[in-house]
């Protein structure tokens, strides 16, 4: 392996750990959104709440990694990705904003109408960013994003492959987020709530099921090279996937912490190498390899070493924070 592949696969890494963390979070604003209204809407947002406030910027972290390892190993990748995705991911940067700023403000706001607008601008936010990174992504699948110059920015993800895709990472992030909300629910003994995300944990998972039989069906219409790989190469990834999830759903279930978040990182983790193993070794399928697209072989080393000393410096911290989160150490004082 040389050191441009060691690169490509902190990469990987990095949209892994992004996925397990941030898509639960969106999957929360789904889940505030839909939620109803201001008094029906009260007790799960009240939990929603409760869950994500110690957590929530946290996962942005690797978001932050991925733009920087990316445009520093491989600039001509990046430089293609943004021209011709640009309206995708500024909608994405959107989201997040939306997120960010109204999540602050509902709680601060004077007025109750202020707090209900900050709260549905939180949600649209939650679904906005998933999608577009989605549609980004299954831009990337269908290889309409060229090595040179700049494709098509409406087609690139404006296209069945990449609505799939898009609308897929929006359940996955409704699963595991109603998931771990069976959890909280558990933990606080929250008999009705548990119920509550039970319900919406198991119909976002059949709708990811079937949105990702779509994603297979579109791409396979759309790109057959890459479908082929799916199928070849990946397919094993797929079922560790499908069982992993279906696994959380049923031990989210029993209340079982521990045993549920490893079960829906290893889904959610295999879903997306199936991606990663499927692309290998193209950094723009079938067009730029990862050998071709790489920057010097020093600023490959150099990206590898300070990826060794971001796990050794983020990694400890982000533990602690979730281990404390998971003991209720970090919510608000009541006085």
């Amino acid at each position: 392996m040389t050191a441009a592949d060691g690169t490509a696969v902190i990469l990987v890494i990095a949209v892994t750990i992004y996925a397990c963390t941030g898509l639960a979070d969106y999957g929360a604003g789904l889940w505030d959104l839909l939620a109803g209204g201001r008094a029906r809407g009260s007790r799960p947002r009240a939990l929603i709440d409760t869950a994500l406030t110690p957590i929530w910027e946290a996962n942005h972290v690797w978001l932050v990694f991925l733009l920087v390892t990316c445009w520093t190993g491989f600039g001509l990748a990046f430089g293609s990705l943004m021209s011709t995705l640009f309206i995708p991911l500024s909608l994405a940067a959107l989201g997040i904003v939306l997120r960010g700023a109204n999540f602050a403000l509902r709680k601060d706001a004077a007025r109750a109408g202020a707090r209900h607008l900050s709260g549905w601008l939180f949600g649209i936010g939650s679904l906005l960013t998933p999608f577009c990174l989605g549609a980004a992504l299954g831009g990337v699948m269908t290889a309409r994003v060229p090595s040179e110059g700049v494709g098509d920015q409406l087609t690139s993800w404006l296209n069945p492959t990449s609505i799939a895709v898009g609308l897929l990472a929006l359940a996955m992030g409704a699963f595991l987020s109603a998931s771990y909300l069976v959890l909280e629910a558990h933990r606080r003994d929250l008999v009705a709530l548990r119920h509550y995300f039970r319900v919406r944990a198991g119909a976002a998972g059949a709708a990811g099921l079937v949105l990702g039989v779509a994603a297979l069906v579109a791409l396979r219409a759309d790109e057959r090279e890459m479908f082929d790989r799916v199928m070849d190469r990946s397919w094993p990834l797929v079922v560790v996937g499908v069982f992993g999830l279906a696994a959380t759903f049923l031990l989210a279930g029993r209340g079982a912490a521990r045993g549920t978040r490893i079960t829906a990182a290893a889904g959610v983790a295999a879903l997306v190498w199936t991606w990663g193993v499927a692309q290998y070794p193209y950094l723009l399928p079938f067009q730029l390899t990862i050998e071709d697209g790489a920057g010097a072989e020093v600023t490959q080393r150099w990206l590898l070493a300070w990826f060794v000393v971001a796990l050794l410096v983020i990694g400890p911290a982000l533990l602690l924070l979730y281990a404390l989160d998971q003991r209720g150490a970090l919510g608000e004082d009541d006085g």
